[in-house]
């Protein structure tokens, strides 16, 4: 009976050291992993935006999205309907949280900085910026950035939808690597930003 304790000891001692060993692989492999994927920003525009300067307080929610687009990777839409992500580049952060950021930064660029935040500022808006983003990288078929973002313009006091549409832009992007998809998504984004901002500005 002894004899059989120490052999079954002496197995689980030797499946310890080689579970052991092989975490202490794997962790040596994700250090030797190559560098980290380049980072990636989105500018608010600055220039070309049409919006009158209103007097109304917005607030601006963080963009919905489904849980292959709310990520930091850039995503290339591939044939059939499926899905990638660039390996060698990724956005500064979520991309709802990016869009959210640079959105209200584009209503403050058109002169409507002391009009506009966002929900938990502590404000009373007349209205809420909601949107969704429904397609947001690289389409591999046209070779083209696309975006596709739904907004509605909600008032704040009766939750009543007071317009909606649904904002398109595409940009060439001559190429599926990190640099040059983060530069034509970053031009189709400040374009469709300044669309929002005229639209939204014309409504209240």
């Amino acid at each position: 009976m002894v004899s059989g304790n120490l052999e079954k000891a002496s197995d689980r001692s030797a499946w310890a050291r080689v579970a052991s060993a092989a975490l202490v692989a794997l962790l040596v492999a994700g250090c030797g992993g190559g560098p980290p994927p380049a980072t990636f920003d989105i500018s608010a525009p600055r220039e070309g935006l049409r919006a009158r300067p209103g007097s109304a307080l917005i607030v601006v929610a963080e963009p919905s999205a489904l849980a292959a687009l709310d990520t930091n990777r850039l995503i290339v839409m591939t044939r059939g309907s499926g899905i990638a992500y660039l390996p060698d580049a990724q956005w500064a952060d979520r991309l709802p949280k990016l869009l959210q950021v640079r959105l209200i930064q584009t209503f403050e660029n058109a002169k409507r900085i002391t009009g506009v935040g966002r929900p938990g500022d502590r404000l009373l808006p007349a209205a809420q910026v909601n949107s969704e983003i429904r397609r947001f990288g690289i389409d591999e078929a046209s070779g083209e950035a696309v975006i596709e973002l739904s907004v509605k313009i909600v008032n704040d006091r009766s939750g009543r939808i007071v317009a909606g549409n649904i904002f398109t832009r595409r940009t060439p992007a001559g190429g599926a690597n990190g640099p040059t998809a983060a530069a034509a998504l970053d031009l189709a984004t400040q374009e469709i930003l300044r669309d929002i901002v005229s639209w939204v500005s014309s409504r209240i």
